[in-house]
């Protein structure tokens, strides 16, 4: 309840309580985590279609069904899911302080992609992101400095998010759903699909973003392996497409 005071008979609330100040601190968690995951967020996400241009051009997605079936097995067994798990994983090093962990973690993911354009896709994206956040909160400087350069968008985005004071869990439900939303956003250009199919789309996988975000934490690094051979190859093949929307 808030503190009542009176001051020379008149009755004054101090909204100040500790339990508004708590309301506000979520309050600012919850705009940091959408300024984060914002579409319009100016680290070129929106041009990378990770391979789905391909596939789409070849017959293989054609219709609101066939691209939820490549998202959702792509959430349950494709690269963002290793992929998510190392943004978590830079999220703990970041709250530890822990550089070695970071520069490990992001010389794993240059490692761990199968090709070119998603290893250019992603030291963009987070070239990007760490230009950005430097210009906004100027004391993660020297954390983002001692990364290894060129540093991956997982690592990136999970770095950010711990020095916002983001939820741990809420980032990685918001970096799911913006690779989701980016996926289908693909589609609806694309294939096309009317923006009410994209959003059913969206809607429909929230179950399945809600499994994979309690998953990650529980990911040993012995786990953190994925059969992406289709998507991979979709993005080799795009690479060499004579006309193309997307950069990847």
């Amino acid at each position: 309840m808030p503190t009542v005071t009176t001051t020379n008979g008149d009755a004054n609330i101090n909204y100040l309580t500790s339990a508004n100040v708590s309301f506000s601190a979520h309050n600012l968690q919850l705009l940091r985590l959408l300024h984060l995951a914002n579409p319009l967020l100016p680290v070129g996400g929106y041009s990378y279609s990770e391979g789905l241009e391909s596939l789409i051009l070849q017959g293989a997605i054609i219709d609101r069904s066939t691209l939820q079936a490549w998202i959702e097995g792509e959430l349950q067994a494709g690269a963002i899911r290793i992929e998510t798990a190392v943004m978590d994983r830079a999220y703990q090093a970041g709250l530890e302080l822990n550089t070695d962990r970071l520069q490990y973690w992001n010389h794993w993911l240059s490692a761990a992609r199968e090709s070119e354009e998603l290893r250019h896709q992603s030291w963009q994206m987070g070239g990007s992101l760490t230009k950005l956040v430097v210009e906004l909160t100027p004391e993660i400087q020297d954390l983002i400095s001692a990364i290894a350069f060129p540093c991956h968008y997982a690592i990136a985005f999970g770095v950010t998010a711990q020095h916002w004071q983001i939820d741990r869990h809420a980032t990685i439900l918001a970096y799911l759903h913006s690779w989701t939303t980016n996926q289908v956003g693909v589609g609806v250009k694309l294939i096309p699909l009317g923006q009410t199919a994209g959003q059913q789309i969206v809607w429909q996988l929230q179950d399945e973003l809600d499994r994979l975000a309690r998953t990650i934490p529980t990911l040993a690094d012995g786990d953190l392996y994925a059969c992406s051979w289709g998507s991979s190859l979709s993005c080799m093949q795009h690479e060499t497409l004579y006309s193309r929307l997307f950069r990847s």
